[in-house]
């Protein structure tokens, strides 16, 4: 099952590293770790279930950065934010275990599709819907339900949605929104990597060696963030979201 080449794990390690970098500096990581697992052999299925065990500890170390900036929501307390998270999350990857390899492969391009419109027009379109509506305290935990269950079943540009949805409720400070961000994405993902161990979903020698350069990748790009324009960043991840969405595509 995981007699993959050296060479393999070699692109893993340096497709996690800078991974780790780009979720510190703009997001989206998981748009690279996720289709080069699926590339070097490892079943879709497999693929997202030990992608999710590899990036998770991130979520926690940025959680611990933005400790002191965590606010509750208006009218909605962070800790029943994060009931209802793990909630999701176990639901989202009880899902996913419940999926055919075959079913799944079909929604993995059309998922890529969504979670890369996603990533490219959340920032963009949130302030705009902020000023035709507003939610409030009982759909917001409505929406939190539905995108945990998404983060516990696939997961890709779940943190943008995140944000878009919580501006729809009028906030705007970006760090409070990052603390809750980071905190709550890592239980959708703690909660899913516990199911997907249980199950023995995961490839243990790619996701480890995943999760150690991420976590360097991590660490380099935390430093590097002030020097580094996001909007580059982003631009490169926009670009490689469409192509290897494309590719899937083609693949499919």
């Amino acid at each position: 099952m995981e007699g993959v080449a050296v060479s393999s794990y070699l692109l893993l390690a340096v497709t996690a590293f800078v991974a780790g970098a780009m979720n510190a500096v703009a997001g989206g990581g998981s748009f690279l770790t996720f289709p080069v697992l699926v590339f070097t052999g490892v079943p879709s299925i497999i693929a997202n279930a030990s992608n999710t065990v590899a990036l998770f500890p991130s979520n926690f170390s940025a959680a611990w950065a933005y400790r002191h900036h965590l606010r509750d929501f208006d009218g909605v307390s962070i800790k029943r934010m994060l009931a209802i998270s793990v909630v999701g999350g176990i639901l989202g990857a009880v899902l996913l275990l419940s999926t055919t390899q075959h079913l799944f492969d079909a929604l993995v391009p059309w998922l890529l599709l969504g979670s890369s419109l996603a990533f490219t027009f959340g920032p963009w379109l949130a302030p705009r819907l902020r000023k035709v509506f507003r939610i409030g305290p009982p759909t917001l935990l409505i929406i939190q339900f539905v995108l945990a269950i998404y983060g516990g079943y696939f997961g890709a540009a779940v943190g943008i949605l995140l944000l878009a949805a919580w501006s729809l409720l009028g906030r705007n400070d970006i760090h409070g929104m990052n603390a809750a961000k980071t905190i709550l994405v890592g239980s959708m993902n703690c909660v899913a990597t516990v199911c997907f161990v249980v199950a023995g979903k995961v490839w243990w020698p790619q996701a480890l060696t995943m999760m150690a350069a991420a976590m360097a990748g991590g660490y380099l790009g935390a430093r590097l963030a002030r020097r580094v324009d996001p909007r580059w960043i982003r631009a490169f991840i926009i670009t490689a979201c469409f192509v290897i969405t494309a590719i899937f595509f083609v693949r499919h």
